[in-house]
Order: structure tokens, then C-alpha cells, then sequence
């Protein structure tokens, strides 16, 4: 694996692989009465976040935490950030304070790949901007695997080949759309994005998937069903009539449920809108995997750190 995850492009098939089938076995540590491993003590990773966030901070630091490293939760908020300091200015403190691996969260996209470049330690991309989240990813992919049966040594080998994944919503502000189309084609799934023209980006030729605009239609052909949240943070203007109009073109609700084939499931990043993108029964339904996501973020992220800190016990 490279010493940064920036971009889920970052990632070879192999690499995703690698990281899937760590966290299979790290999983396993949720189970132990001691739920901590010894393979990165003496290790320190800083959770640097100039956005707020909940499910990604703390999953990162207790990922950290049961790998025994020291975490440093660094917020944007009351910090010398608030007084003017550059990113490269906090970034040569850290690496001052000897971080052996930077989280960061922010609201430019890029930034982690300019931390990058000032930083000896890795740095992992926790999202910046509308560009990537390549740990959500990672998850969502981990939490297929596992609703599909698809771990290793099983069918496919621990790979997506052939699944059908539907990502729907607000694709132009999505980080984790974006992600999500380059890691589930990577591992042999075939994507497919819904949204209003409005909310799809401009240039989508290069993105490995397909593009379309009715839900009803999609569904049926649907595996997974992935909802995005509706960003209204990061709009400037309006990408649609009224919220109710896009609940009903674009929204989850038990009617649109039924159209799923059986053995489909249901995701979404979080945090969610219900009664928006999706309907409140639909989220606390069997079918959907919302509370799975978060404890399976806990288990990739341990394996991503471990991965790229260079755990030198086994993950046993």
C-alpha cells in the first residue's frame, strides 16, 4: 500500500482487498472481552478536523485506541486556527509534536494532499470537501461483503464482481459517492448513479458507472441501494423545487422498498434526513445496514492504520 490514503483511486483491487480482508480479522477483536491489540503502541495519531463530525472522529479514535496507539483529537474550533494559522503552519506543529499519522477533515478539497506533502507521517483523507472519503468507502464495501457472504475464502474471493449498486441523491456535493464509484468498480461492481440533473456533476465521462435520473426504474435492478443525504450546507442555490418534491422523485419510502428485489439491502452514510431522502421505516428496517456501517467503520479503520503504520504483530 502507498504511505497516504488520499483517493480511493489510491487503491489497487489488491490493496482494497488487503484492507477488507484485515478488517475481518480485526473485527474479531469487537468480540473479546479486552477489545484492545498492542501494535501500535507508542504510535500517535491526530485526528485533525476542520469540519464537524461525529461517526468519523470517533470511529477514527477508537480504531486508534484499540490498536493501543496515543490519539490527539485536534479541532479547528478554539484552536490557532481560529487566529489565523495556516494549514502548513499546523501541519509543521504536528509534525513537530511527532504524529505518526494525521486524520483530516476538511472543507477544501485537496487539502489532505497538500498535508501530505508536508508531513513525514501518513495522512489519511477523513474528507475534504466534495471530493473523496475514501474510508467510507471502504466500509460500505466491507459492509456488502458481508451482508453478500463475500468474505475471504468465500464466493468471489472477497470482490463485488457482478453486484449492482445503486448510489442515489445529491452525487454533486457527495464525497462519498465519488469514492464509492471508484472502489466498487475496482472491486467488480457495476454502479449506478441516480439523481436530477441538477444535482450530478458536470464532467462524469471519466467515472466508471451509469448514469440516470428515475428511481422506480433503477430499483428493481438493484442490489444495493445506496441514499445520499441532501447537502443544503453546500448549496449556494436551488437544485430543486421544494424538499418534498425531491422526498417524492427521489426518496425511500416503503412503496419504492417493495420494488427492491428480496435480497437486497439498503445503506446510507449518515447522518440521515428522515423523512427526506429516506422514510423512517425504511431506515429501521432489516434491510437497511445504517447501524452495521458504523460498527464496521470501527474494524476498516483499525485495518487501514495498521496497514499503513506498518503493525509489526499479527492481527490476532
Amino acid at each position: 500500500m502507498n504511505r497516504h490514503l488520499i483517493s480511493a483511486a489510491d487503491l489497487s483491487r489488491e490493496d482494497a482487498l488487503l484492507v477488507l480482508d484485515t478488517a475481518d480479522e480485526l473485527a474479531q477483536v469487537a468480540d473479546r472481552p479486552i477489545k484492545k491489540l498492542p501494535t501500535l503502541r507508542g504510535r500517535t495519531v491526530v485526528n485533525l478536523f476542520f469540519e464537524d463530525s461525529t461517526r468519523t472522529r470517533i470511529s477514527f479514535e477508537a480504531a486508534a485506541k484499540r490498536l493501543s496507539a496515543d490519539v490527539i483529537n485536534f479541532s479547528a474550533k478554539g484552536s490557532s486556527v481560529g487566529k489565523g494559522e495556516s494549514l502548513k503552519d499546523t501541519a509543521l506543529t504536528l509534525e513537530a509534536m511527532g504524529a505518526d499519522a494525521v486524520v483530516v477533515r476538511h472543507s477544501a478539497a485537496g487539502a489532505p494532499h497538500r498535508l501530505a506533502g508536508w508531513l513525514h507521517g501518513s495522512v489519511i483523507n477523513a474528507g475534504d470537501g466534495a471530493h473523496e472519503h475514501p474510508t467510507q468507502a471502504l466500509l460500505d464495501a466491507f459492509t456488502i461483503r458481508r451482508r453478500f457472504g463475500r468474505g475471504p475464502g468465500q464466493a468471489g474471493g472477497g470482490t463485488l464482481d457482478g453486484l449492482r449498486v445503486t448510489i442515489v441523491g445529491d452525487i454533486l456535493h457527495s464525497r462519498v459517492a465519488r469514492s464509492n464509484v471508484l472502489l466498487l468498480h475496482s472491486l467488480g461492481a457495476e454502479v449506478t448513479l441516480v439523481a436530477p440533473p441538477t444535482l450530478l456533476p458536470v464532467a462524469l465521462e471519466g467515472w466508471p458507472c451509469v448514469v440516470g435520473y428515475d428511481l422506480d426504474a433503477a430499483l428493481p435492478k438493484s442490489d444495493v441501494v445506496m441514499m445520499l443525504r441532501v447537502q443544503t450546507e453546500r448549496m449556494s442555490a436551488a437544485f430543486f423545487p421544494s424538499v418534498r418534491e425531491y422526498s417524492r422523485r427521489y426518496g425511500l419510502d416503503s412503496a419504492r422498498l417493495a420494488l427492491l428485489p428480496e435480497h437486497s439491502i439498503v445503506m446510507h452514510p449518515g447522518p440521515m434526513n428522515r423523512g427526506v431522502e429516506i422514510a423512517a421505516d425504511v431506515a429501521d428496517s432489516a434491510r437497511s445496514t445504517v447501524t452495521e456501517q458504523v460498527a464496521n467503520g470501527v474494524s476498516v479503520r483499525m485495518a487501514v492504520l495498521y496497514l499503513l503504520l506498518g503493525g509489526s504483530e499479527a492481527a490476532q
